[in-house]
C-alpha cells in the first residue's frame, strides 16, 4: 500500500467528496420551494383581515331572526331580502364554529332552503351556538 489509510476507505471518502454536492443540490430543489410557499402562505395570512368575530356574527344572526320569524315586513321584497340575509350570516356563523352547512348545498326552491336552514339552525344550535338568546338577557323596549 502506497499510503497510510486503506483502500476503503480511500474509495468511501472519494464517494462521499462526489455524492455531497448531489444530495444537497437535490434537497435544496425538494424543500425550497416548500418553504417559499410557507413563508408566502403566512405573509398573506397576516396581511387578510380577520373578519368579524363570533359574537358579531351571532348577534346579527339573532336579530336577523327575530326580524324572519316576525312577520310583519312591509313587502314581499323586503322579506325575501332578510331572509337572504340571514341565510347569508347563517353560512357564516356555520364557518366560524365549522359546522356543516346544509344550507350551502341547498336548491332555490324554497322548500327546500327552508327544510336546509332548519337542519343549519340545529346544526348550529347541537354546536353550542344558541339562536334564541335566554329570556332574562334582552332588555324590555
Amino acid at each position: 500500500m502506497a499510503g497510510d489509510r486503506p483502500v476503503l476507505l480511500g474509495l468511501l471518502l472519494y464517494v462521499f467528496v462526489a455524492a455531497t454536492p448531489t444530495l444537497l443540490f437535490w434537497l435544496a430543489l425538494r424543500l425550497l420551494p416548500a418553504a417559499l410557499d410557507a413563508l408566502q402562505d403566512r405573509r398573506t395570512a397576516r396581511r387578510q383581515p380577520p373578519g368579524p368575530s363570533l359574537e358579531t356574527v351571532v348577534a346579527d344572526l339573532r336579530r336577523l331572526r327575530r326580524e324572519v320569524r316576525a312577520a310583519r315586513q312591509p313587502s314581499q321584497v323586503r322579506r325575501l331580502a332578510v331572509t337572504a340575509a340571514y341565510d347569508v350570516i347563517l353560512l357564516d356563523a356555520c364557518r366560524l364554529v365549522g359546522v356543516d352547512a346544509p344550507l350551502a348545498d341547498a336548491t332555490v326552491t324554497d322548500a327546500d332552503r327552508a327544510f336546509a336552514r332548519l337542519l343549519t339552525e340545529a346544526a348550529l344550535e347541537d354546536a353550542g351556538v344558541a339562536l334564541d338568546p335566554p329570556s332574562g338577557s334582552t332588555a324590555a323596549a
